[in-house]
């Protein structure tokens, strides 16, 4: 789906969830697209086990929202909205 939303979506907003920790292929097709993206998590990454603290999907996004429960949905998508905005 990422790799289709290529010249297709102006922006992406995504929670990987447990694939965040695991998936290089969600992070290289993150890459591949040029446009605004937010990853986003419903929990404080920072405060999980060790092995959740790291994303491989971090490297490849615009921004990163987390901790703030199902409200980072409503805060990704205006944050979402900004960054397309600045993009024109």
């Amino acid at each position: 789906f990422i790799q289709e939303a290529i010249d297709t979506f102006d922006a992406i907003i995504i929670n990987a969830a447990a694939y965040t920790h695991t998936s290089i292929a969600i992070r290289d097709a993150l890459e591949m697209f040029n446009a605004p993206k937010i990853e986003l998590h419903i929990s404080n990454l920072a405060k999980r086990e060790e092995f959740r603290q790291h994303s491989f999907v971090s490297e490849v996004v615009t921004a990163v929202i987390s901790g703030l429960g199902v409200d980072g949905y409503t805060i990704s998508l205006l944050a979402i909205n900004n960054l397309i905005d600045q993009k024109n």
